[in-house]
């Protein structure tokens, strides 16, 4: 599974980057907001920064809700680097610039899916990425980790090639239950990547093997 963070602090994704283990990055107009990063010239510049931090993919969303607006945008944040995935609603003109970019070579991550269809028109249409935000579903009392479920079965079923961006991850259990269901991705908080590290039995052990090291010499 492929691990991305999800923020726009580049200091929190150069810390990810050293771990060894980043293959991506998401972000949006609300995480750039949180970070100062306003205004386009400033936003696409940003992007290009955290391009130049991480080695995988980097979403990049558009503003624009209208099959046009979608097309400029996203060919104006494509050219921007290599690296640059072309993030998309999923709302009709969303689908329809999805297929746009995909018919030329463009990556694209359709975003805000909230059910199988959504993502069965995703895949369709030849997404690179869709994101199922099964936090924000966990928040209104649905299985966000069903959806996840529904949609693997439904692309293993048809051999669909668009790999499942599990979004709206919020904690560790989230990303390791994300595995054992088989999304090809993960986006959520350093924090959240950092708590794989943790288990008491490690700091136990590493204690005594420190105290038994310092008994001998």
């Amino acid at each position: 599974m492929k691990f991305f963070i999800d923020t726009a602090n580049l200091d929190q994704i150069r810390e990810a980057q050293t771990l060894g283990i980043l293959d991506g990055v998401t972000t949006n107009p609300s995480l750039m907001a949180k970070e100062g990063i306003t205004g386009e010239t400033n936003i696409l510049k940003h992007y290009v920064d955290i391009c130049n931090i991480v080695d995988g993919d980097v979403s990049a969303e558009v503003i624009a809700t209208d099959f046009e607006g979608m097309i400029r945008e996203g060919e104006a944040l494509a050219a921007l680097h290599p690296q640059i995935v072309v993030k998309i609603p999923m709302v009709k003109d969303g689908v329809k610039a999805c297929k746009y970019f995909s018919d030329k070579g463009i990556k694209t991550n359709v975003t805000l899916i909230f059910s199988a269809g959504q993502a069965l028109l995703a895949a369709k249409a030849g997404a690179t990425y869709m994101s199922p935000f099964i936090g924000r579903l966990d928040d209104i009392s649905t299985d966000g980790l069903g959806l996840i479920s529904e949609i693997r079965l439904i692309y293993d079923n048809y051999g669909f090639t668009t790999q499942i961006l599990a979004a709206s991850v919020r904690h560790t259990m989230h990303i390791m239950d994300c595995a054992k269901i088989g999304a090809d991705v993960m986006t959520g908080p350093l924090s959240a990547i950092e708590g794989l590290l943790k288990h008491p039995l490690t700091d136990i052990g590493l204690a005594q093997f420190l105290a038994d090291y310092k008994k001998g010499n």
